[in-house]
């Protein structure tokens, strides 16, 4: 799930931050409960597994996908995260740890703010952007050279 979302045909697939392609994977909602997902899980298994498609590349396919979203909605963790999160969620907690994607998407949504924000003050100020000596990405004109070494010394 870190590296994105093989699909069928071997293209990857971004991680997406909605959250329910893997309940559609088994055929079930959002929401659903423990038993549907393991009662759903089995069924389908039976029905693409490799064994009993051997002439069938796209059943093990499906049957990895299967297994994949059995293991992340069965992980009471990680259905948290992905529910809250998709994909992309559990992308953030392979790279920085469970405990720590809260925080990257708390510290996204703020960074975003402070971005838009930013825009938005610059038009209206034709001093330059505040935020453009923290954030490079700023597309604000910068403000003067003594303005940029004052605020910088609270970075």
């Amino acid at each position: 799930t870190g590296e994105g979302v093989t699909m069928s045909d071997g293209r990857q697939r971004a991680p997406s931050a909605c959250g329910e392609s893997l309940y559609r994977v088994l055929a079930l909602e959002k929401g659903c409960s423990h038993d549907d997902i393991r009662r759903s899980y089995r069924k389908l298994a039976l029905r693409y597994h490799p064994d009993k498609n051997p002439e069938n590349p796209e059943a093990a396919e499906k049957f990895k996908e299967l297994n994949n979203a059995h293991a992340v909605l069965t992980d009471l963790n990680q259905r948290r995260i992905y529910d809250a999160y998709g994909s992309l969620g559990l992308y953030v907690a392979q790279t920085f740890g469970e405990d720590n994607v809260s925080a990257y998407f708390m510290l996204s949504t703020w960074w975003a703010k402070v971005g838009a924000s930013c825009r938005v003050l610059t038009s209206a100020a034709s001093s330059g952007c505040l935020c453009a000596v923290r954030n490079p990405e700023c597309r604000a004109p910068r403000q003067s050279a003594a303005f940029q070494r004052e605020d910088s010394a609270d970075l």
